[in-house]
């Protein structure tokens, strides 16, 4: 008899054990599953995110890309007034210019000697 108190006290620890094992496992599977549901739901949010990155950043590229063609353009026609006037000036003062281009170079000289 004291035989099977014996083994029937270590078949109750050992079944205790098992149920703990398995609780343990079900938990860890568990686990497994909600960190891959949770990677899936993050790898979609991100790349939903990076998309809509890309798209703000190519619409402010188009934008700025239009800007520099404005500025571009109206720079072009500004350096063409401002050349078309100092042609007219140059024309309309012929001795004013050389005596200006002298009186540069000049200073330029004097610069350039210290």
């Amino acid at each position: 008899m004291a035989y099977s108190f014996f083994q029937s006290s270590r078949s109750r620890r050992n079944g205790a054990l098992h149920n703990l094992e398995t609780s343990i496992e079900d938990q860890i599977e568990a686990l497994r599953d909600e960190l891959a549901e949770l990677t899936h739901v993050l790898g979609k949010t991100s790349r939903h995110r990076g998309e809509t990155l890309r798209s703000q950043a190519s619409a402010s590229y188009e934008d700025i890309l239009g800007r520099s063609e404005d500025l571009l353009n109206e720079l072009q026609q500004r350096y063409l007034r401002s050349a078309g006037e100092v042609r007219n000036t140059v024309r309309r003062h012929p001795l004013a210019t050389v005596g200006a281009a002298a009186a540069f170079g000049l200073l330029v000289a004097m610069l350039a000697r210290r």
